[in-house]
């Protein structure tokens, strides 16, 4: 470790949709997260772990070899090409990488006359959404057992931080919600103006644009990433809900306007596009955060959470429109929603470096 945070050293967060080496998944296990509930969920990330091993690695947290061999014959079962799987050894509470995963940082450096690029990791403080639903101590450290596994620098940022609570263009615009970082569960000691310093230490940004409220059902306090989504570096994806009697209308609405308002780290006005929302679905009496930007960007393909719903198409039609060069492909999230996160929530991308 440093006394020097990432941006004194020119680190930066960069952009999901710039080439990764890897994405971290932390295999599903606790079956109380989705209560009666959970047998069709790790056909999910077989099917995930599948698309995402045909453009780069995936490495998957599982707590021992035992639980290793156990996803081992799931994935072989699935088709799945075992050459570019990776297990580590990182016992985990629960399967959400997006929140408890390592979040990267790069810097271009020269190398010998030629450019390269290196990488460390942010290990956030991490309290399962506010302490909801504890213990996580597992969790919490995942992001350091990686980095001191694989050698990589490491920061320690002396906040709590959840991936999904952010969203970044990589040219320094970062995008979060008021409802939680401001929240005080998370930073009760910190104020807004605090809180955006760290953002700009630890992530190497310099313009910081808050949202309001985060979409109904989602126990994490209203990440970002169920709400708008950057999808080139000017421009930005966010869902609207059509129908007026609907809860979710008014805080997307408000979220849409200020969005209008809003420009980059150079002035300029974002690109607004819009998307459908896929209408409201309860189990046991919960309404569960479905949504169409909880997408994840690989290398070669875009993942979309589907939801067995009318309006599932023209999501994956407009998201396929702002990404030739990937494939869209629709994953059904009907089961792994019940979780209460989504896609965008179990993977975390590891940005390749050369």
């Amino acid at each position: 470790m440093t006394n020097q945070t990432p941006r004194e050293l020119g680190y930066h967060m960069p952009a999901e949709w710039e080439p990764h080496e890897a994405t971290w998944l932390s295999w599903p296990h606790k079956e109380a997260s989705w209560p009666g509930r959970f047998e069709p969920v790790p056909a999910v990330f077989v099917e995930l772990t599948k698309h995402l091993s045909e453009s780069e690695l995936v490495r998957i947290n599982v707590a021992d070899e035992d639980f290793a061999e156990r996803v081992r014959q799931l994935l072989l079962a699935g088709g799945v090409n075992l050459d570019r799987i990776r297990f580590h050894l990182n016992p985990t509470d629960d399967a959400w990488c997006r929140d408890h995963g390592p979040i990267y940082v790069v810097r271009n450096r020269d190398r010998e006359g030629a450019a390269g690029r290196e990488r460390a990791i942010n290990d956030w403080g991490y309290n399962a959404w506010g302490g909801k639903y504890l213990p996580c101590d597992n969790d919490d450290v995942v992001p350091t057992r990686i980095a001191q596994e694989m050698g990589e620098v490491l920061f320690q940022p002396n906040i709590v931080l959840e991936g999904g609570s952010i969203d970044v263009n990589g040219q320094g615009t970062l995008l979060t919600t008021e409802a939680c970082l401001l929240n005080p569960n998370r930073n009760p000691r910190l104020n807004r103006q605090q809180i955006e310093q760290y953002l700009k230490d630890y992530l190497g940004v310099t313009n910081i644009l808050w949202l309001g409220d985060g979409i109904v059902g989602d126990d994490t306090d209203g990440h970002i990433d169920d709400l708008t989504r950057f999808v080139s570096a000017d421009t930005v994806v966010t869902v609207i809900e059509e129908d007026p009697q609907d809860e979710n209308f008014q805080p997307l609405k408000e979220n849409y306007e200020r969005l209008l308002e809003m420009k980059d780290q150079d002035g300029r006005p974002l690109r607004v596009l819009t998307m459908p929302m896929p209408g409201e679905r309860y189990v046991e009496d919960q309404r569960v955060p479905m949504s169409y930007a909880n997408f994840y960007i690989a290398n070669k393909s875009v993942l979309v959470p589907t939801y067995r719903h009318a309006n599932d198409a023209e999501a994956c039609a407009i998201l396929q429109s702002l990404f030739s060069d990937r494939r869209v492909i629709g994953i059904d999230c009907h089961d792994l929603i019940w979780g209460l996160g989504s896609i965008h929530c179990v993977t975390q991308q590891q940005p390749a470096i050369w």
